[in-house]
């Protein structure tokens, strides 16, 4: 099969190109490199079932070609990060909103399969735990920036799902819990990474608002399974799933853990919401996926516990930065689970 990957070089998107060519796939690679790196992907640039470019999705003639040459498109490109989204809410509209259309618009023209990656951001203050898939989504109002992503993404599904209905373009809308791993970044407010790279520095780990918070924190290997098993049965499309982990815990509880299995001595601090993100900043108090419908129509569902999930994050960050003390080293805890 011959994929199209909108992100590619983004951290989901890279370990999903990995994935497709460990299997034999080949893969097309679109990022502009806004939020992507190109560090993410030069383990895989001598892959000659490889391609990619580093371009904008807004290139219409080359996002034809690029369609036209593809069996399946999985759309990855968007604003990612709280942080990024409350600091440019203009351009997290315009990426999102912009890209998907332009997505949908040229897949259209050849009927090509259209994953679309979505977010649980869209549950926004629902309470209702487990989020199912047809549960009501609940903004916030549009004073606060922080809803515009939430807002963008639901209108991409919106979106999608109309191409499915009125064009019959085949789609899929999955919505990704918090997904993490080696290679993700923290530059744009991703807790966990933030939370390991200050535990193996030693230095204080900060926690916004009271860190009652609580999220599930789904492997990234696992959501790039959940991913291509989707793709891979005709059952998905025109459905709207969650690929995610059901283990939860506090933002609190997790920096405590982080602390546990990489030994660090770091301080914990408590930042206020506005002084972290902007005033009258809201945040969700839970977050956590139903995944029976994941389950049901592929067989699978995310399992990797959330201590090997921070051990793997941590021996990424001391790789990058070898020599680094062997007393630290994130095997030391390892039985623990």
């Amino acid at each position: 099969m011959r994929y199209l990957i909108t992100g590619g070089a983004g951290f989901i998107g890279s370990h999903l190109a990995e994935r497709l060519l460990d299997r034999g796939d080949r893969v097309v690679l679109l990022d502009n490199l806004s939020t992507g790196s190109v560090e993410n992907i030069r383990h895989l640039k001598s892959c000659d079932r490889l391609q990619y470019h580093f371009d904008g999705i807004e290139n219409r003639q080359l996002l034809a070609e690029l369609v036209d040459d593809a069996d399946i498109i999985v759309h990855l490109a968007a604003a990612v990060g709280v942080k990024l989204i409350v600091e440019s809410p203009v351009k997290t509209i315009e990426t999102n909103v912009n890209g998907t259309q332009l997505i949908l618009e040229a897949a259209s023209k050849k009927r090509k399969l259209v994953l679309n990656a979505s977010t649980s951001e869209v549950y926004g203050k629902n309470t209702n735990v487990p989020f199912r898939e047809d549960a009501d989504l609940v903004l916030g109002p549009t004073t606060k920036g922080r809803w515009s992503y939430a807002a963008s993404k639901a209108l991409d599904e919106f979106l999608a799902l109309s191409y499915w209905k009125e064009r019959k373009l085949p789609v899929i809308v999955v919505r990704l819990f918090n997904t993490v791993g080696p290679r993700q970044t923290g530059r744009y407010g991703m807790v966990l990474p933030n939370f390991v790279k200050s535990a193996l520095d030693d230095t204080p780990i900060h926690i916004y608002g009271n860190g009652q918070q609580s999220r599930c924190f789904c492997d990234v290997q696992d959501t790039v399974e959940g991913l291509i098993c989707l793709m891979d049965t005709s059952r998905s499309i025109g459905e709207v799933i969650n690929v995610g982990n059901t283990e939860e815990i506090s933002i609190e509880g997790l920096a405590h853990r982080v602390k546990e299995r990489t030994g660090s001595s770091s301080l914990i601090e408590y930042v206020p919401y506005d002084k972290a993100y902007e005033p009258g900043f809201e945040d969700m108090m839970r977050r956590v996926p139903s995944v029976e419908k994941l389950q049901a129509l592929t067989g699978f569902r995310p399992q990797t516990c959330l201590n090997e999930i921070i051990d793997r994050v941590a021996a990424f960050f001391q790789q990058k930065t070898e020599p680094l003390n062997i007393h630290r080293a994130v095997t030391t805890s390892a039985s623990a689970d």
